[in-house]
């Protein structure tokens, strides 16, 4: 495959680019990597720096040996090259602060105001925030105190933006004390996607579809995340999150957004995230009674996952649990365009697949209009792959060739990115970091948006935490418990699974 030449590296302006927890797993194996690629690819511009802050004790020689190493493990053999990888080492640098004190944060405002050229005051700065979301608050009070925040910096929040919408609006209101709301880059890896963005190109840049994308023509849509693996080292942290907060609240939302907005006068950077609130604040809301009816809550039991026997969600964590793993919605948007519409979310982990996608089912056929033919019509379905193998499969009904009369056959007319464009996709986390340094938010998260999201999720998690009854059971290595199954047949459909 050929790597497209960037026309980023004369656009972007040189910067600083701070990972406050810079020697932990997130930065090493996704931020370190995607800025390896983006350096690669020649899109950071002639003196931009990268300074990892973490309470380890490393100098920058220290900090760039880790960082070579972790390169090493997390880039695929065949995209490391020695040159490229010493370039951006050349870019390392390392502070020691503590995160939750003051200690050490001097050194992060000295090496700031010692840019290249003498350019401090003119550089962007971004604060990428790689660390849990109880101390985002603390470190921007820091950043204000050392005199390091400009009107051209920029801080990335990861997820979970709080647990619930009362802690979430608390660490809203922190960092909302030192940045201003344009400066503040909600991240979903999600959305930089390369499928996902051209979701937004597949509806408004084709006259054909565009007009079908209405309750008139389209039956349901399904969303699916779905992974092999189980918690791993994440126990704690999902224990307490469950797969609602970690899953729904935030990818499957938002996904579920870009299906169903409507059209922006034009894609720009509050448009966009204007309709997808929209979307959000037209769902319908769920009573306990609704709750009960329309969602699934599951665990994974010891099963088989690629030839391989695992354990149980609880045997993984040591202790009993309430928390789900799984979970599966039926959920609806009241609007003029969706009215009766259903739209099915699901997400689990250690089931018998990974994959991330969105189904699109269109009604089928008013008519019958081949008597005795072989085979039958089908309902049309736009499958979109998230990832893995990103691209679209559009499925169709078609006569079989031969003589002898009509045989239907159902086909797909495919589209992998990987084969048509003979070119290597940037990774999400590669192309988020790049609007972040532009200071393009259409693909983040506004603060309106994650507190409607969570209003909107906060009674099913009222309710499951109160209810008696207990997270489904499900093998390992299956598509989850058989009630999710159920959630779509009491309505005469089924989950869609891409071979289907």
């Amino acid at each position: 495959m050929t790597l497209p030449t960037s026309e980023l590296a004369t656009a972007l302006p040189p910067c600083d680019v701070t990972v406050v927890g810079g020697t932990g797993d997130l930065a090493l194996r996704k931020l370190l990597p995607a800025l390896y690629q983006s350096e690669r690819r020649g899109s950071l511009a002639p003196g931009t720096r990268v300074i990892g802050a973490s309470r380890s004790a490393l100098d920058d020689h220290g900090y760039r040996t880790l960082v070579g190493q972790a390169l090493e493990r997390h880039v695929p053999g065949d995209e490391l090259d020695p040159s490229v990888v010493a370039r951006l080492l050349d870019r390392l640098h390392h502070v020691e602060v503590d995160a939750g004190s003051a200690e050490g944060w001097h050194l992060l405002h000295e090496l700031l105001k010692e840019a290249p050229s003498g350019e401090a005051a003119e550089r962007v700065r971004v604060f990428y925030l790689a660390v849990t979301p109880r101390l985002f608050g603390p470190i921007c009070q820091q950043l204000d105190a050392i005199g390091v925040v400009e009107p051209t910096s920029r801080v990335v929040l990861e997820k979970p933006l709080g647990s619930d919408l009362a802690s979430a609006r608390l660490v809203n209101d922190a960092v909302g004390r030192v940045f201003a709301e344009p400066q503040i880059f909600r991240i979903d890896h999600y959305l930089g996607k390369e499928s996902v963005q051209n979701l937004l190109v597949t509806r408004f840049a084709n006259t054909f579809l565009e007009p079908l994308w209405n309750s008139r023509w389209i039956d349901h849509v399904q969303i699916t995340a779905a992974e092999t693996l189980g918690v791993g080292d994440r126990g704690d942290y999902y224990d307490h999150a469950g797969a609602l907060r970690d899953m729904v609240q935030n990818h499957l939302l938002q996904l579920l957004c870009l299906v169903a907005m409507e059209p922006p006068t034009y894609v720009g950077r509050e448009t966009v995230r204007d309709e997808k609130l929209k979307v959000l604040q037209a769902l319908k809301p769920m009573t306990p009674e609704d709750v009960d009816r329309d969602t699934v809550r599951g665990a994974y039991e010891q099963g088989v996952v690629d030839g391989e026997v695992v354990t149980s969600y609880v045997e993984d964590l040591g202790h009993p649990s309430r928390t789900e793993t799984f979970a599966a919605l039926r959920v609806e948007v009241q609007n003029w365009r969706w009215a009766g519409v259903p739209f099915y979310l699901r997400t689990g982990k250690r089931m018998d697949r990974r994959a991330s996608e969105i189904v699109v089912v269109f009604k089928a056929p008013p008519h019958a209009m081949f008597p005795g033919s072989e085979g039958a019509t089908e309902p049309n379905r736009l499958h979109i792959r998230v990832q893995p193998d990103e691209g679209m499969h559009l499925h169709m009904t078609v006569k079989e060739p031969g003589p002898g009369g009509i045989r239907l056959r159902p086909v797909s007319l495919d589209l992998s990115y990987a084969t048509a464009f003979d070119a290597v996709s940037p990774d999400a986390y590669e192309r988020l970091l790049l609007d972040v340094i532009k200071g393009n938010p259409t693909l983040f998260m506004r603060r309106d948006e994650v507190e409607a999201a969570w209003a909107w999720v906060e009674p099913i998690l009222r309710h499951w935490e109160t209810s008696p009854r207990r997270p489904k059971r499900y093998p390992a290595g299956t598509s989850g418990p058989t009630a999710a199954a159920t959630l779509l047949e009491r309505d005469g459909r089924t989950w869609q699974e891409d071979d289907q």
